[in-house]
């Protein structure tokens, strides 16, 4: 396995596999990698010749009072996980490699940025777009792997893709969860060992949600405040949003008709977790 630096290294490289006749599988990380991580590079792998993954902490998708900064890194440590599971490359550039001096262009997205995290994070999927818009032109893979985990950016990637006539595939992979049910996140390290038992609300609020709808519940409000009263009995979780829309567009709907995105963002004590399920006739969480 291979740690490339620089945008020449990386498109070097890939040009040699392709000219081997192998497609190119992506999976875009921040790094201090988890299980579902590396889920998302065994359905690469499954897919595609050749598995690129990127370790990039990137600076334009934090807000001033974000965790830039303290956000984990460890590339010793991720590069290990990722030869584990048999990925070819890492592509571990600089933020100068990426940033150069003088760079002024940023890729914006509207309507379904303008939800959820979008509102509460403003600037963020502003980040996000543009750092995997130049991902996918540097790296040009045939398929990309995000986790349902983070559903909204999987829909805002979608969504530049297809109006940016994007040659590639965004695969959806499935949330990966801890055996008690909480989704794996490169945040969670900083829960100690009490915060980490009120996590779980987030999970249980989900599942009260799902077996509401199961038993027939098909308004959105009374749905929305069974996961809230769940939430809020938890001292030590603070709700940023809980919010029920229309999905994969994101819209208002009071009554479930058709599947829907229930998606959820909490702080326990600093740390702020987000989570999500989909909803619908004969639909299971993930």
């Amino acid at each position: 396995m291979y740690i490339l630096n620089t945008v020449d290294e990386i498109r070097k490289f890939v040009r040699s596999a392709r000219a081997t006749g192998q497609r190119i599988g992506f999976v875009p990380t921040m790094g201090y990698l988890h299980e579902g991580h590396l889920e998302l590079m065994r359905w690469a792998k499954k897919h595609c010749g050749i598995v690129v993954v990127s370790i990039f902490v990137n600076p334009t998708q934090f807000g001033p009072q974000e965790d830039f900064a303290q956000y984990p890194r460890d590339l010793e440590r991720d590069a290990k996980m990722v030869e584990s599971v048999g990925v070819d490359v890492i592509f571990n550039p600089s933020v100068s490699e990426m940033y150069p001096s003088g760079y002024c262009t940023y890729v914006d997205l509207e309507r379904v940025t303008e939800r959820l995290c979008g509102l509460s994070r403003p600037g963020h999927f502003r980040g996000v777009a543009t750092v995997v818009t130049k991902l996918f032109n540097i790296v040009n893979p045939d398929q990309a792997f995000f986790g349902q985990k983070d559903a909204q950016q999987v829909l805002v990637i979608k969504r530049m893709v297809a109006d940016l006539n994007m040659d590639l595939e965004v695969v959806t992979v499935p949330t990966v969860r801890e055996s008690d049910g909480l989704a794996m996140s490169s945040r969670n390290i900083y829960l100690n060992p009490e915060q980490r038992q009120a996590a779980l609300v987030l999970y249980k609020s989900l599942k009260i949600a799902e077996e509401a709808v199961a038993a027939g519940q098909k308004d959105t409000s009374i749905i929305r405040q069974l996961v809230i009263d769940t939430i809020a009995a938890e001292p030590l979780a603070e709700i940023n949003y809980v919010e029920i829309y229309s999905y994969p567009d994101l819209e208002p709907v009071t009554k479930i008709l058709e599947s829907v995105l229930l998606a959820l963002a909490v702080k326990i004590g600093r740390t702020r977790l987000i989570d999500n399920m989909i909803l619908g006739v004969g639909d299971q969480c993930i």
